[in-house]
């Protein structure tokens, strides 16, 4: 990778009363874009004997905007070599002209011991430049790349298996000029424009009725957002009355809290929701946010929900949490609230709370995961112990690291 840079300064005025001076600069960037591929040639054996300019070729792979190709020759490109080397070529596969770029082809050593035959254009300096492919086809690489006798018998064959790998970079260059004008260009503010919108509630054409509470919305911004309200306000099986559509199972805070996420994109600030700086109370909203997200196909908000739950997990409330997560297919929130609940110092204080009665009656078979956590816990701890127990034989002290007197033989 090489940086080329031009430095132009305009001649400098007399000392007259001329304008003021000026110059400007521009740099020309010239650098590779590298890639990598290795081709696996299981069955060499067999491939041999195939005839001189008979080749096995690699799958096709980009770099730098263009295809390349690896071609094996197992019995030489060309007859001049009497089939006693193989040869090794990388070719451009795609369509282009004056391609020019860097190669390396190495064949590798499946001993360990990383003594790779390494042909290279990188790292070194070149005297002509870059290897130049005028037209698809091009190639370049090596006709006696190895001898044949050698490496039937080498480390590099393993299995009867080769493996190769070539690496690419295309050579390309840019010129950066001065930045007349530099525009800040803000955060996309879409979100405020429709949060506004609810709150004016300016062309609402739909309500729904949560727990007697009244909300107005926009149906095509419900539809936009939401496949489940798409389908209940535009589809084959729409709701019949949609100036006013009844939410069951659902408390009014948190369907509000819904309408405004699916118009700031974003979820609104939990202690302000609840009107409380309790924790519990905040974890309690995000439950119950998870779930209508989950119902209505906000994918975006159930992630947040479960963010949001997986950083506050505690003893009065991860056993919910637990349940909602097996209910909801959330994985991740899942494993963090199991692996909380394992723990020897929360196991005894969570099994004590209304949740993880909840827990037992409603997700039976998350209880079996759960005894799989805490048995591996505690196989953890019984190795530590038994290492524990052997520093003891080895230094003399027992195995909470007091120091114990020998006894006598």
């Amino acid at each position: 990778m090489g940086t080329i840079s031009f430095h132009k300064e305009l001649p400098k005025p007399s000392t007259s009363s001329s304008p003021a001076s000026s110059s400007t600069s521009s740099t020309s960037r010239t650098e590779t874009v590298n890639g990598s591929h290795e081709f696996k040639i299981r069955g060499y054996s067999l491939a041999k004997g195939m005839g001189v300019g008979k080749y096995i070729a690699s799958d096709t792979f980009m770099v730098g905007g263009y295809e390349w190709a690896i071609y094996f020759y197992p019995d030489g490109k060309s007859a001049e070599d009497n089939a006693s080397y193989v040869s090794l070529f990388i070719a451009l596969a795609s369509e282009g002209t004056d391609v020019r770029a860097l190669f390396e082809l190495t064949l590798l050593d499946q001993s360990g011991k990383d003594r790779h035959k390494v042909h290279s254009h990188f790292g070194r300096m070149l005297e002509s430049g870059p290897y130049s492919l005028k037209y698809r086809g091009s190639m370049w690489g090596y006709k006696r790349f190895f001898k044949r006798t050698l490496l039937d018998t080498s480390d590099y064959l393993k299995d009867d298996c080769l493996s190769i790998r070539c690496c690419v970079g295309v050579v390309k260059s840019h010129t950066e000029g001065p930045k007349i004008y530099s525009i800040m260009v803000p955060p996309s503010d879409l979100g405020q424009h429709f949060g506004r919108l609810l709150e004016s509630g300016k062309g609402a054409d739909v309500q729904f009725e949560v727990d007697g509470e009244i909300f107005a919305a926009h149906k095509l911004v419900l539809a936009a957002r939401s496949p489940v309200f798409r389908a209940q306000l535009f589809g084959p099986l729409k709701d019949q009355n949609t100036q006013c559509i009844r939410v069951e199972d659902v408390e009014a805070p948190v369907f509000k809290a819904l309408l405004y996420f699916i118009y700031w994109d974003t979820l609104p600030d939990m202690e302000e929701l609840v009107g409380s700086t309790s924790k519990w109370a905040s974890t309690l909203v995000a439950q119950h946010l998870l779930a209508a997200a989950d119902r209505y196909a906000l994918e975006r908000m159930r992630l947040l929900c479960e963010a949001k739950l997986s950083e506050d997990v505690a003893i009065n409330t991860v056993a919910t949490t637990l349940a909602l997560a097996e209910q909801h297919n959330c994985l991740h929130l899942k494993a963090v609230c199991l692996k909380f609940v394992a723990l020897p110092e929360n196991l005894k204080a969570v099994m004590q709370t209304e949740g993880f009665e909840y827990l037992k009656e409603s997700c039976p078979g998350v209880l079996t995961e759960l005894l799989q956590y805490v048995a591996r816990i505690g196989e953890h701890s019984v190795i530590a112990c038994g290492y524990r127990r052997k520093e003891a034989q080895l230094d003399g002290s027992d195995v909470n690291g007091r120091r114990v007197k020998p006894r006598l033989q």
